[in-house]
C-alpha cells in the first residue's frame, strides 16, 4: 500500500522517443519533471506541437515513457504489466474529453455507471444511487433516462464528467474538455470541475488552449518544447 501522503501523481525525468533506433528517430518529452498533489487544479498549457497529448497520455497510464519513471500515488508504473495498468488507471484515473464519446444507445445514467460495469458486470445498487447523485450534481437529475442525442453538448459533457467521476478518481484529466462548447456553458463546465475538486478532493489536470480558463486554476503548467514551465 501507498504512503498516504504520496503526491497524486509524480513524473521524475519522464522522456519520450519515438521511431526509436531509425535514423528518423525524435524526442518529443524531454525530461518532464512534474508533482501533482491532492486537491490540486491545475492548467496544462502550450503550443500546439508542444507534446501535450503525449505527456497527457503518458499520465493516463495510455502509454509508457522511453526513460524516467511515473508514480501514482506513490506507485511506479513503467515497469507495470498491462493488467496491472489497466486496473490502476480503472481506479485512480478520471477522463473527460473533447469529445464525449458517449455510447448512444446507453441513457445518462447507463452511460456514467460504464466504468464501474466494465468492472465489476451489474453495478451493485449503491452505485447507481451514486450515479443518480452525480447527475444531480451536474443538473441533470431529471435527464436520467435520456439518451445522447435527446441532450445538448454541454449536457452530453456533463454526463461525461459524471461518467469520470463515478470511480472517485484521486486524479482528473481533462483534455480540452470546453472546446466545442460556448462561453457561457464553459464558464459552467468549469465550475462543475472546481466543485468536484473542492467536494471530493481529487487533483484536476486540465488541458486547454482557452487562456480565460487557465488563469483561473491555481496553477498553471505550461509546455515547450518538450519541457515544462511553471507559472
Amino acid at each position: 500500500m501507498s504512503d498516504v501522503s504520496s503526491p497524486v501523481l509524480s513524473l521524475v525525468d519522464v522522456r519520450k522517443s519515438y521511431n526509436i533506433g531509425s535514423p528518423n528517430e525524435v524526442e518529443i518529452l524531454h525530461g518532464i519533471n512534474l508533482t501533482v498533489q491532492e486537491r490540486d487544479f491545475s492548467a496544462l498549457v502550450g503550443p500546439s506541437g508542444s507534446g501535450k497529448s503525449t505527456l497527457l497520455n503518458i499520465i493516463g497510464l495510455l502509454d509508457q515513457p522511453t526513460s524516467g519513471e511515473l508514480y501514482i500515488l506513490g506507485q511506479p508504473t513503467r515497469e507495470m504489466e498491462d493488467e496491472a495498468r489497466t486496473a490502476l488507471r480503472g481506479n485512480t484515473i478520471g477522463f473527460v474529453f473533447q469529445f464525449h464519446h458517449l455510447i448512444q444507445a446507453f441513457t445518462s445514467l447507463e452511460n456514467v455507471l460504464m466504468p464501474l460495469m466494465i468492472k465489476g458486470g451489474k453495478p451493485k445498487p449503491e452505485f447507481i444511487e451514486r450515479a443518480k447523485n452525480l447527475l444531480g450534481e451536474v443538473g441533470l437529475g431529471s435527464h436520467l433516462n435520456k439518451k445522447p442525442d435527446e441532450l445538448s453538448g454541454g449536457q452530453q459533457q456533463r454526463v461525461a464528467i459524471a461518467r469520470a467521476l463515478i470511480t472517485r478518481p484521486a486524479l482528473l484529466l481533462a483534455d480540452e474538455p470546453t472546446g466545442n462548447l460556448d462561453t457561457k456553458t464553459a464558464a459552467e463546465i468549469f465550475t462543475l470541475f472546481r466543485k468536484f475538486n473542492q467536494q471530493f478532493g481529487c487533483a484536476v489536470l486540465l488541458v486547454t488552449h482557452d487562456a480565460r480558463l487557465s488563469t483561473t486554476c491555481d496553477r498553471t503548467i505550461t509546455l515547450v518544447d518538450g519541457q515544462t514551465v511553471e507559472a
